[in-house]
This record gives structure tokens, sequence and C-alpha cells, in this order.
């Protein structure tokens, strides 16, 4: 037997499709059901490769009896929360407004018309001290309905008339002369700095308690720092360094086939929770990079993050990359082993597996210890392979020797399952950190499938007014983009554009920011949502349940804020383009930072980097001249530059440009290249070696 869930394009609606539950996708038609039946409604949240979500479906989804209770009682729908964020984004905020926190699963009771009036997250299937189980939180709910409908009412009542009241107060004001005060903001960042450096955990690298994400917004601002002349520069750099060597040298970190899981249970990094999300690998990736070009430091040596970026750009390529362009979102936390399914399964290892696929006795025995696997061959036993440490030349040695046979053997394990939905956003941050790391790592192979991606995005998800957010099998479908996902595409296309200089992507990133200008800014104010029409499916009784069609939710979560994002890309484009507009956008959005930054830094890490590159100019670097060796030299010159946000444009002497930077700018008498350095479109003299480009980027205004 099957629900409604069955042929719909998402994994994770899929994964539920053989429940007992009477599942139906998010829509008008399951609320309108509920107001027929007179039932209260019942919203499940979650992802193809939450690990929970999983655990929850298997105790109570699965069950015949809780099934039979929900269908009873409920009209019950399943989100994915990639797909629907808007969705997750207001019942998240419910949820954590009742019970003051959150997580996933979750799970939401609402009224008819989709407004909440009760929520959780996990529920086991018996009680547990200071939890019920989740039949005895249906009883209840469904008793309230039936006895206490009145009081029912009023909380979901009271609580939308709240919650849209947060919402509004988060809309940012968009104005036309967004100009910054350069010395409040260079204040502000250093106090950024400084707010990061009191709550480092100094014992195990990264911030805060357990559980431990990785902080990746966060660690582009200070990547971006460090490079800047500033006081607290020397403190961003140390920041960085030890939370990127603290992850890179612990479980987070998949030392055999590349990639970082989602986050560790534990505050020393040491237990990860498997499951590998495409944008927590593009962002970290790409500060990777970052910190490559700035030339690491002692505590993590750019050689060791040369080899991390690398091996994470080859696990994104060959784990997520799909034949027809573009990169799944994840892979499952949960995989196969010894015939169940347990969270790890594919990348944990006891030391006779091990021993089995080193087959030097005396390897595998110092490989095991120097990975700390617990003696015996139960299943406790097995443990995931991490040193914790730096490791010396001569371990690094063995594990090289070896580690070509490892892949190997575990590739014979069955591999966690993977979610094949394309998600344009998440898709622009791939593209951008394959496009920078392409340079930065001297892999120009990496350029292949960033090129491949961004043309799926463009192919598919776009039709030249409208990016669609979510694509499965090469198709588009469902909701229009949000502005994360408009601004996240111009960004990957702009770092494509960067790394090419093939202008189809400029032009591309160009469109997108002139569309996001017109549909996400509306009577003064950006949102996350088009300003000019609903998401497609949901007609007006369940945008009831989104309170209201405008929102915006400024925070970095664990990828950019859509706002950030755009302030980002509208920078960038300004410094190409002299356009003035996207300038005043940015700088307005900028002007946000100050009420963030009262809630902390690591909620506004992408718009402290977008503010460090506007407090470097950001600089503008055009190379003009034929094609060939010098060009190329110039050309990847400007791309080694740690310089804050630098765009860098090339072009052919003489030819015709859209991209204004490059207007009236000469090339050699003989056509030779010459690269010059600008800010705010005034440009030096040109040079014409990269020893010049580097001290003209190094002397910038």
């Amino acid at each position: 037997m099957t629900n409604r869930l069955a042929g719909q394009a998402s994994a994770y609606l899929r994964q539920h499709a053989e429940n007992p539950v009477h599942w139906q996708p998010f829509g008008d038609d399951a609320f309108a059901e509920a107001a027929r039946r007179d039932v209260p409604v019942f919203v499940s949240i979650g992802y193809a490769a939450c690990h929970w979500c999983h655990v929850m479906a298997h105790e109570s989804f699965e069950d015949p009896a809780a099934a039979e209770q929900l269908n009873a009682g409920f009209v019950c729908v399943k989100v994915d929360r990639e797909e629907r964020p808007d969705v997750d984004s207001v019942y998240m905020a419910a949820c954590q407004a009742m019970t003051g926190q959150g997580g996933w699963p979750l799970s939401v009771f609402t009224l008819p018309d989709g407004r909440a009036f009760y929520a959780g997250t996990y529920f086991p299937p018996a009680p547990h001290p200071g939890q019920p189980s989740f039949r005895q939180v249906l009883h209840a709910v469904s008793e309230a309905w039936q006895e206490r409908r009145d009081a029912v009412e009023r909380q979901a009542g009271a609580l939308a008339e709240a919650l849209g009241g947060l919402f509004s107060d988060q809309l940012l004001g968009i104005a036309a002369d967004g100009e910054h005060d350069g010395a409040a903001l260079a204040s502000a960042v250093g106090d950024a700095v400084a707010a990061l450096a009191r709550t480092e955990d100094r014992s195990h690298g990264g911030f805060g308690a357990a559980p431990k994400f990785p902080p990746s917004p966060v660690l582009e601002f200070l990547v971006r720092h460090a490079a800047a002349t500033a006081p607290t520069a020397e403190d961003a750099q140390g920041l960085a360094g030890r939370t990127l060597a603290a992850m890179c040298r612990s479980a987070l970190f998949d030392v055999l086939g590349g990639g970082f899981a989602r986050y560790s249970v534990t505050a020393d990094w040491s237990l990860p929770h498997y499951e590998k999300m495409l944008y927590d690998n593009a962002q970290l990736l790409r500060v990777l990079a970052h910190w490559v070009r700035l030339g690491g430091s002692d505590e993590f040596p750019a050689d060791e993050a040369r080899e991390a970026a690398s091996l994470t750009a080859d696990w994104m390529v060959r784990e997520l990359g799909l034949a027809g362009g573009g990169f799944a979102s994840s892979l499952d936390a949960d995989s196969e082993r010894n015939g169940r399914r347990v969270e790890g399964g594919y990348y944990v290892w006891t030391r006779r597996e091990l021993a089995e696929a080193v087959g030097d006795a005396d390897d595998a025995g110092r490989l095991a210890a120097l990975f700390g696997l617990p003696l015996g061959e139960h299943a406790s036993s097995a443990a995931p392979l991490h040193a914790g440490r730096a490791l010396t030349v001569e371990e690094h040695g063995r594990l090289a020797r070896h580690r070509d046979a490892l892949n190997a053997a575990r590739q014979l394990r069955t591999p966690p399952s993977r979610d094949e939905k394309v998600v344009a956003g998440w898709n622009g941050l791939a593209v951008a950190a394959l496009a920078d790391a392409a340079w930065a790592l001297g892999r120009p192979e990496l350029l292949g499938p960033a090129g491949a991606a961004a043309t799926l995005l463009r192919d598919a998800h776009w039709d030249g007014e409208r990016l669609l957010r979510v694509s499965h099998g090469g198709v588009a479908a469902g909701i229009e983009g949000l502005l994360a996902d408009y601004a996240g595409c111009a960004e990957g296309a702009l770092a494509l554009y960067a790394a090419t200089g093939d202008e189809e992507w400029y032009a591309w990133a160009e469109d997108l920011l002139g569309v996001a200008s017109r549909r996400f800014i509306a009577d003064g104010l950006l949102s996350d949502s088009a300003a000019d029409g609903p998401a497609a499916d949901d007609a007006p009784g369940v945008r009831a349940a989104l309170a209201g069609s405008r929102s915006l939710d400024p925070h970095d979560a664990e990828a950019p804020s859509g706002a950030s994002l755009l302030a980002g890309a509208m920078l960038s484009h300004a410094a190409y383009s002299g356009a003035a507009a996207h300038r005043a956008v940015a700088e307005s959005i900028l002007g946000g930072l100050p009420r963030l930054l009262r809630e902390g830094p690591r909620s506004a890490g992408w718009l402290l980097a977008v503010a460090q590159a506007l407090l470097a100019g950001p600089a503008e670097v055009a190379i003009v001249g034929r094609a060939g060796e010098d060009r190329r030299r110039l050309h990847a010159e400007a791309l080694a530059s740690p310089a804050p946000g630098t765009v860098v444009a090339v072009g052919g002497p003489g030819a015709p440009s859209r991209v204004p930077l490059l207007a009236d700018r000469p090339a050699a008498p003989d056509g030779g290249p010459l690269a010059y350095v600008c800010l705010d479109f005034a440009c030096r003299l040109p040079v014409g070696t990269p020893g010049e480009l580097r001290q003209e980027l190094a002397t910038r205004p």
C-alpha cells in the first residue's frame, strides 16, 4: 500500500511512501480536507539525510497503531524542508516560540487554515522522563481539539500574530543612497573578531560547546579579515587557523575520501553526525581554497589545507556530481552495516577491517594506533579514522600509501543513499567554490564540473524571468527560488566568470540580480520571497500558515542568508559595472549588521565577510590583451590575491565587452596583456608582469 507521496520528486517524501500513515504533500488540498473533516493537520518536516527523521519514521510512522491514530484524527502532511524552506522557517519559528528549541524532525499541529497551535521535534514511541510518547501527544492534541477548541484557536491566533510581527520586524529597508560609515563599519568588524575570540573553544577548536557545527560563513569572514590591514587581522588568522585545523584533523573530516560531516556530537569533534551536505562542503571547500591563497599559518599550514581542499573537491565531484550536471543535496547519515542500517556504518572501521584492507600487519597496527581504534571486533568497536592532531611526515606517508586500498575496501560496502535533488542556491555556492579552488589548488579541471553545474542552473532552473528552486533529473519544478537561490546563483556565476573570463556567466549574474532587485525589493523593503507572487502551489488558505507573504530571516544558519548573499553579489557586480544602485543595495543590507551583531557574530558571518570586502574597496582588476601564457600568468596572479572581495575581469585587445570594467582599457601597443588595478573605476597605471601586479595589489589604495 502506498499513500500520496509515491509520485513525488522529493527523495524525502518518497522515503515515506510505504508508511501506513495517509501522508500527502503540503498544499491547499490537504488543508481543505482538514476543514471538510473538521480535524487538525499534523505537519511533519524533515529531509532525506536526517538520522532522527529516520528514527521517528521507523518507531512511529511505520507503526500500524500510531498510523491508525494519525489517520483517524488528523490530516497528515509531509514537508521536505530543503524544497520548502519557507514553510520550514515559519513552523520552526512557531516551535521555538512554544518550546524554546527546534530541530528535525519537526512535528507541528495546525488548524485547518495552517496556523500552528502545538509543536515539538522528535517524540519517542514510549514516554521518557519529562517527555511524552508520540501517541500520548496525539491523544492530548485530539482531546484538546474536541473539548477545548476555543482555547486551541486562541493559541493559534496569538502565535500567528506574534510570528507575523517577528517576520515583519526583520524586513530590511533598502535606500537608494545606501551610504556607509567606514570608520563605524571597521570598528564593528574588529569588535566581531573580539567577540568570536571570547567564545572560542581553545581546547578543541571552534566556537561554543557541543554539538559543534562547522562555522562556515564565519570562517570566510575570518580568512578575509586576516588578509586585511587591520589591528585584529592576526587574531582573525589565529581563530580561522585553529578552527580549520581542528576540523580537518578530526572525525568530522573524512580522511580517506574527503568531505565534511554535518556536525560533531562532541565538543572535541570526535563523534560526527555522519550526514554530508552540499552546502557545508561547498562553503568549506571555498574557505580552504582562500586559506591556501592567504598562505596558511604555523597552526594550519597551507599544504595541509591544500590536501583537505583537494580531497573535498574530489569527493564533491565524485559523490555528489550528477550525470547531467549539478550536485545532489546530500548523502544520508545512515548506511547498512552487517545487515542493519546504522548511523555512520559506511565510514567506521574495526581493527580487523583495517588490517584486511591494508595487508601489511605492521602498517595496519600503526594506523590503528594512530587513529585510536578500540580493541575488539564488536560493532561498538568500529570507529571513524582520525588522529585528532597533525600527522608527522612518516604518519602522513603511511596513510597515503594505503589510502587507495582503504577506499577500495570501503567501496565494497553499501554506500549511504543520496538525495539527488538539485537546490539552486546551494549549487551556486558549489560553482563558486570549485571556480575558486581551480586556481588556488592549481587544478583547472575543476572548472569543468563548475561550468556543468552553472549550465544546468541556467538552462533548467531559469526561464529569463524566474528561477525555480529545485530540479530532479534535469527538470525543474515546484516553488520559485527564494532570495538565497537567486543570490547564490549570482555569486556562483560571478566567481565562474572571474575564473574563466567567459562573459556568458557575467551576463547571467547580471540578469539574476536585475530580476532579484525587481522581485524581492518592494516598497523599499527586502524579503526572502518574491514580492509579486505566492509560491506556486499555495492558495490563500495555505498562505495563512506562512504568516503573510513577505518575511526575511537575515541570520546565517547552515548556509548564508539570502540577504547577506545578495549583499555580496551586489557589491561584486557593482565593482565590475559601476552600478551605483547595486552598491547601494549592498550598503543598505550592511546597515542591518549592528543589530545582527548584538545577537552574536556567528549569525552574521557572511555579512561580515561582505563588510570586509566593502572596507577593502573591493579592488578591481582588469586584464586586457591577447590570449596566451602571458595573459594566463597575469590572470593567475590576480586570482591569487587574498585581498577581500577582489573582482577580476579578462578580455581581448579591443574586443567589445559587456563588462564595463574592461571598457577603455587598452592592451600594450603590440597587443600584449596589461593589468589595471582600480578602485571605484579609478585605475593606476597598468602593469605587464605578475610581479608588478602582485606589488600593485599589495599596495592597493
